[in-house]
């Protein structure tokens, strides 16, 4: 069963078009900074072991996972055909919109560890996403929600729009605590940006993160 935790106004978007149309053309860009990559490379070193099954949820042309490290799989899902089909870490990869269809096309227990990279934000029923992630991670598997302060604020629904960076850590945490995650590590740090602007003290994108792990 799912459990709402966000009202309708919460979950209502600036632009309310299909977002298949949005992100219709792709974007061979980094949306986020040198700094916020590396520290998520090492978040994913740190936390998710060689040989893992891993799904990385509303990917692009990049997944950020350590290239010395191998796999097991790396699933790919997002809305941009040619950027998944560019991610030279996927395996296999598919298309689906989460916010109107929130069913994950994977078993249950089959995936060690989720990825979600400056995603999250644009989710308008994370409930049951999060339901989903709980069913396909196996016991004792990685949920990874990462971002920083940005966005594409027409895209975001309200609860994200009008929440502060602290408030999206608590968002994210709530809905997943409501669906049966245990209570999860909450990663909040600034990062140093690279090259001269870091050596005179320069400031990088905030990392944010919140990690779960499945009981």
């Amino acid at each position: 069963m799912v459990v709402e935790v966000l009202s309708e106004a919460q979950r209502r978007k600036w632009d309310a078009s299909d977002d298949q149309l949005f992100y219709a053309e792709p974007r061979f860009v980094q949306h986020l900074d040198e700094a916020f990559r590396e520290r998520l490379k090492r978040l994913y070193r740190e936390r998710i072991p060689a040989r893992a099954v891993v799904l990385d949820l509303m990917s692009s042309w990049v997944s950020h996972l350590p290239d010395d490290i191998s796999y097991e799989r790396v699933i790919g899902h997002g809305l941009n055909a040619k950027e998944l089909a560019a991610n030279k870490r996927l395996d296999s990869h598919w298309l689906q919109n989460l916010n109107l269809d929130q069913q994950i096309p994977l078993k249950t227990a089959s995936v060690d560890a989720v990825l979600i990279v400056a995603g999250w934000q644009y989710l308008q029923y994370p409930e049951a996403v999060a339901a989903e992630l709980l069913r396909i991670t196996r016991p004792q598997g990685l949920l990874i929600v990462a971002f920083s302060n940005r966005m594409f604020f027409t895209k975001a629904p309200q609860v994200w729009a009008d929440g502060s960076d602290r408030d999206h850590l608590a968002y994210v945490a709530e809905v997943l605590m409501a669906q049966g995650w245990p209570r999860p590590e909450l990663i909040a740090e600034q990062t140093r940006s690279r090259g001269w602007q870091g050596l005179i003290g320069g400031q990088g994108d905030p990392f944010f993160a919140v990690v779960a792990t499945r009981p």
